[in-house]
């Protein structure tokens, strides 16, 4: 089994509980931050694409030009959109990320995770889409996430530009790097160390290939498209 879903939520929950474990609160206030700085990185090159392709920086439009190459092998995703309006409103019952959290005993790391990880990419996206995330499966029976005010008088069937997705090598190490000039840039030196030990972590349950591949993305600019 290659990169996906879950080995993207491992790498979020060992660098939570990395943080946590040595800087207390200053440790998740790190992680919430480095969160939103991966999420903009890739809500910023949604946007990128779509107005390169004339594209207005729509909810419509941010629904096709996900990033996301979701795979078939680690468990389903279901999802349901129970409102269109005056607000979008998404419910999701089962999710390969939470069930990574899940079998990891870290769903504190997932309940955080989840409550910033799609806000900061819609706003990377534009910051005049009001996305919210008040519940997630970490922290409840499902997740929910509301864009506000959008009034559609259809649900959004615009296919996605597939030629735009990425695999999850891809993800992993974008996820990876981003935390590490995150984390390095608020500990420095034990930042640092701190980043290696979750390398070595993904070492230890996937094996020296892939954490070769994932350490292989450092000098990718994941800031432009």
């Amino acid at each position: 089994m290659g990169f996906n879903e879950k080995t993207h939520a491992f790498l979020v929950a060992r660098y939570y509980g990395r943080l946590t474990e040595r800087f207390a609160q200053r440790g998740k206030a790190a992680f919430i931050h480095a969160v939103q700085y991966y999420a903009g990185q890739r809500g910023r090159r949604m946007a990128q694409r779509a107005i390169r392709d004339g594209r207005p920086l729509t909810h419509a439009v941010f629904l096709q030009y996900g990033e996301l190459r979701m795979t078939d092998e680690v468990g389903p995703t279901r999802r349901e959109v129970v409102e269109i309006s005056p607000d979008y409103e998404l419910h999701i019952t089962a999710c390969p990320w939470h069930e990574q959290f899940r079998e990891m005993g870290c769903l504190e790391a997932g309940a955080v995770y989840c409550r910033y990880i799609d806000e900061a990419l819609c706003r990377g996206f534009s910051p005049d889409i009001d996305f919210r995330a008040p519940q997630n499966l970490n922290a409840g029976e499902r997740c929910v996430q509301k864009v506000i005010g959008v009034c559609y008088e259809a649900p959004p069937d615009d296919p996605p530009m597939e030629a735009y997705k990425k695999n999850f090598d891809y993800h992993c190490g974008n996820l990876y790097w981003a935390f590490h000039e995150a984390v390095r840039a608020i500990f420095g030196a034990e930042g640092e160390e701190l980043c290696t030990e979750v390398l070595g972590d993904f070492a230890g349950r996937y094996g020296a290939e892939m954490a070769d591949a994932l350490a292989a993305w450092r000098h990718t600019n994941f800031n432009v498209c």
